[in-house]
């Protein structure tokens, strides 16, 4: 009989991650449910072990314990394959887990719900994309700009913990930002556009809960591309409270294209997936069409 692999990453959620994953397991062998603990000593290892169980064909699913950066993990773990990825939220910012209609404060419900959605998992888009550490799959986002350069410095600062450090990286940040000349192709039409930021969204939200895409669909086939015009400091922070109610969306300065295909040449610039840094730009992005199974209830 197949088992059903758990990643936990112990330091996610404030370093609540391990009691969660704690919980999932627990629930799991109430359940009845053959599972095995992946989980090593490092990331590469944690990763190693599941690739290797994917490829032997011993997993009926994968349940992976954290935040967006562990789903990340995940989808590119079981995209492409037939193992259905499940998403137990345990982390900061669990915007995977809101898209997906999952329990965001409830370890063992949400370990209860993937087994219960192993017969009917539900099949979504992800983005296939490429940069200079190679190919990978995304979730939710692909960024290359002045969000992914807030990004690389919340990643470097210990103080404050949460949601805050991004709001206090972005403002360091901005102190010294002027914008980006972007070289972008969409569907193969080449554009020069003028930005604060470009980010590419297969779903609607990133970064604990800022809807930079409201209309993003992870099922509609499509990708979009999220562009914030050239702006003055003050206006782009006037902005930015609004990305959290989607209210940004009627901004002048605020753009979205509907694409298959986006490639953005943003310089050296560093480009990040799902909040994970994978490289530096140029960066290529498709729409990998229902690339991934994901045990969640049904949101038809």
């Amino acid at each position: 009989m197949k088992s059903i692999g758990v990643l936990i990453n112990p330091t996610s959620g404030k370093g609540k991650g391990e009691a969660a994953g704690q919980k999932v397991l627990a629930a799991l062998e109430q359940l009845g449910q053959p599972f095995r603990n992946l989980t090593g000593g490092s990331l590469q290892q944690s990763r190693q072990n599941a690739q290797d169980c994917i490829a032997s064909g011993e997993l009926s699913a994968l349940l992976v314990v954290g935040g967006d950066g562990m789903v990340h993990l995940g989808a590119n773990l079981c995209g492409g394959t037939e193992v259905p990825l499940g998403i137990i939220a345990a982390g900061t910012g669990n915007d995977s887990a809101m898209t997906m209609g999952l329990p965001l404060t409830d370890p063992a419900e949400a370990a209860r719900v993937a087994v219960a959605s192993l017969a009917s998992p539900q099949r979504i888009d992800l983005i296939a994309g490429s940069a200079s550490l190679g190919e990978f799959f995304a979730f939710g986002t692909v960024s290359a700009g002045f969000d992914a350069l807030v990004n690389a410095r919340a990643n470097q600062m210990s103080w404050p913990k949460g949601q805050r450090r991004y709001e206090v990286a972005m403002v360091l940040e901005l102190l010294k930002f002027k914008g980006i000349h972007y070289k972008a192709v969409i569907d193969g039409v080449e554009r020069k556009i003028s930005a604060m930021l470009c980010a590419v969204a297969n779903a609607p939200s990133f970064g604990g809960g800022m809807l930079i895409a409201p209309h993003a669909d992870l099922r509609d086939g499509k990708l979009d591309l999220f562009i914030v015009h050239k702006i003055t400091r003050a206006t782009l922070l006037k902005i930015f409270p609004t990305v959290y109610t989607g209210k940004h969306v009627t901004h002048p300065a605020v753009e979205f294209v509907e694409a298959q295909t986006v490639v953005l040449d943003a310089g050296n610039m560093p480009v990040y997936a799902d909040g994970e840094y994978v490289g530096q730009s140029p960066v290529e992005t498709k729409v990998a069409k229902q690339a991934l199974l994901v045990l969640a209830p049904s949101q038809s």
